[in-house]
């Protein structure tokens, strides 16, 4: 930065109308040391969720996974969409948490070239709340920073504000451009790719046919059906694909919206491929690659992490609330919605209907992410803004579409695809695998026997009856001593004892 001197700066410019200015703070009386060591074992615990320490390694060439080129590393404070008090901000904490730290350390913590930390270290200097321990004017990249009394007493307030620490947020406008760059509808899977996901499991043609252009369309589906014939499983196979053949995508650490901060990178969802930073890239000395060049070398913004594709699946819990921000009043920021972080990915909503939610509320949140490709989210302070709804959505339900009772929903789900009963055929192949992977022979006499006798039209058989039933007879068989093996007494018995009750059965019957 030139030498020009700056105005005095007031990091607590965006926050709160009632936060005290920079006076007021250091007139302040000092809270607790006790109070402050739990504040850095919190705010370490949260850098420790935020950044984890080893990525996901690939046997693939990463560079034939990408699916959109990544974001640019900013080249000044302006490119990078956040304000000089919110980088400020992020200083402060940053060495505080530490102690002291270089240049070099510090851009690699905010995960910025040093060319931008410089920016707000310059000013911290100009209003006396940094130290360095050198004056060379050539070489402040190297310095080893430290907070000065006044310093530290900003960095509490700023503690007190947000508790946040570790790569700088990027801007909600970059987010979106980033989403709309990796979105799920520019996929393009081949049909070996769409076979293959499918491979363990018995789809027919006609089924194939329907699942194939509702994957390439990257939007939303519902799988229907009576229970027991696989939609769960179909819809698994599909996250899978998106996951495993979908290319890699960007997701940032955190988006600031309105001074606010977001955080988006989970690690428990978005599986990294690569690392953030070279292998030594934190030993920080004099001798390592400035910043900078780290940035310039990798050609990519920092503060994303490369990921697979996430996949997010939920089932009856599924609330209202899950699909909000969430603010944590002890750390000041929020934490995204499901929906946020499954961008670039899918998002499974299984049992569809069966949530303690009001199915018809749960509809009515979902029109407008369906149509528009754009979800609607609201901060405490009544701010309201719109984030890309980019991912492939699959809803998986017993109930027929009909039954759903929203015309104006349904129209918005792009694909119904029906998973029904298998065949005699389909009976038999998924009855024939289930015995290989139990290492059991198979009979087809038996299994011919059982669907002449047990299931017809208006009862046909499950796709998940071959599994029940061998799981019965496995059990039978080790409750009698015998080993395990398959025979019509058997298998009459595991019928009397799994699907005597079921709808279709014939109980007491035998096979």
């Amino acid at each position: 930065m030139s030498g020009e001197s700056l105005p005095n700066l007031n990091l607590a410019e965006g926050r709160n109308e009632n936060a005290s200015t920079s006076s007021d703070s250091e007139s302040r009386p000092e809270l607790s040391t006790d109070l402050y060591d739990r504040i850095v074992n919190e705010v370490q615990a949260i850098c420790q969720s935020l950044i984890p320490e080893k990525a996901e390694q690939s046997n693939r060439d990463e560079s034939s996974l990408d699916a959109c080129d990544p974001p640019r590393p900013p080249k000044s404070l302006s490119e990078t969409g956040i304000s000089l008090s919110q980088l400020c901000d992020l200083i402060l904490k940053t060495v505080y948490l530490h102690g002291a730290l270089t240049g070099n350390r510090l851009a690699q913590e905010l995960r910025l070239p040093f060319r931008v930390v410089e920016e707000g270290v310059s000013c911290l200097q100009q209003q006396g709340l940094l130290t360095s321990d050198s004056c060379e004017p050539d070489a402040p990249k190297h310095r080893r920073y430290s907070l000065s009394d006044s310093g530290r007493r900003r960095t509490r307030d700023a503690f007190e504000e947000c508790r946040y620490v570790g790569p700088a947020p990027v801007s909600l406008r970059d987010y979106a451009e980033q989403c709309r760059k990796q979105s799920t509808r520019k996929i393009d899977f081949s049909e070996e790719d769409l076979r293959s996901a499918f491979d363990h499991l018995h789809v027919q043609e006609e089924l194939f046919n329907q699942l194939g252009p509702a994957i390439l369309s990257g939007q939303s589906m519902i799988l229907f059906g009576p229970a027991g014939n696989g939609k769960s499983v179909l819809a698994r196979s599909i996250a899978n694909l998106m996951n495993q053949a979908g290319g890699t995508i960007y997701v940032p650490f955190a988006v600031t919206v309105d001074q606010r901060l977001v955080t988006v990178f989970d690690p428990s969802i978005h599986r990294a491929v690569d690392h953030t930073l070279p292998e030594n890239s934190l030993a920080a000395d004099r001798e390592s690659p400035s910043e900078d060049e780290n940035h310039d070398e990798l050609g990519v913004d920092l503060r994303w992490r490369k990921t697979l594709r996430p996949v997010i699946q939920c089932g009856g819990e599924l609330t209202l609330e899950m699909l909000n921000l969430k603010y944590n009043e002890l750390s000041g920021y929020y934490s995204a919605p499901l929906q946020m972080k499954a961008n670039g990915g899918a998002m499974l909503i299984d049992d569809f209907g069966r949530q303690k939610e009001a199915t018809e509320a749960l509809l009515n949140r979902w029109i407008l992410p369906l149509e528009e490709r754009v979800d609607t989210l609201s901060l405490q302070t009544g701010k309201i803004f719109q984030i890309p709804f980019e991912q492939l959505t699959i809803f998986s339900t017993s109930q027929s579409p009909e039954e759903l009772g929203d015309p104006a929903f349904l129209r918005r789900v792009r694909h119904k695809v029906p998973v029904l009963p298998p065949t005699d055929e389909q009976f038999r192949s998924i009855f024939r695998r289930v015995c290989e992977e139990r290492h059991v022979r198979y009979d087809d006499w038996i299994v011919t026997q059982m669907l002449t006798n047990c299931y017809n039209t208006d009862h046909p058989p499950k796709s998940s009856d071959p599994r029940d039933l061998l799981d019965a007879v496995h059990a039978i068989c080790r409750f009698n001593g015998e080993s395990f093996h398959l025979s019509e007494e058997l298998l009459t018995e595991a019928w009397r004892y799994c699907l005597s009750g079921s709808p279709g059965s014939t109980a007491g019957k035998p096979v």
